[in-house]
């Protein structure tokens, strides 16, 4: 599993500078040692969001996945229950 270079604080603090607009994109990216393709991904998830923020979705997406992997394992005790019941009618 590929590990992350850069935290969510890094990353968010590098997209505040560069919307100050001090420096071009290319310029942060290169002091802070990551390419504009990165640049421009994390833009895209993080947008304007503050570390309070970014905290808070991880800690969303985390129940999100804990949840769907419930409903799976649910999901698959029904089916059996299911398939049990019809083998014995």
């Amino acid at each position: 599993m590929k590990t992350r270079q850069f935290n969510e604080d890094q990353i968010i603090k590098l997209l505040q500078d560069a919307k100050k607009g001090e420096k071009p994109a290319l310029e942060l990216c290169r002091d802070l040692g990551c390419s504009t393709a990165s640049f421009y991904a994390c833009k895209k998830k993080y947008g304007d969001t503050s570390p309070d923020e970014a905290k808070r979705l991880r800690q969303l997406e985390k129940d999100n996945a804990r949840l769907l992997r419930i409903v799976g394992q649910q999901r698959l005790e029904i089916d059996a229950m299911k398939d049990v019941i019809q083998k014995k009618r």
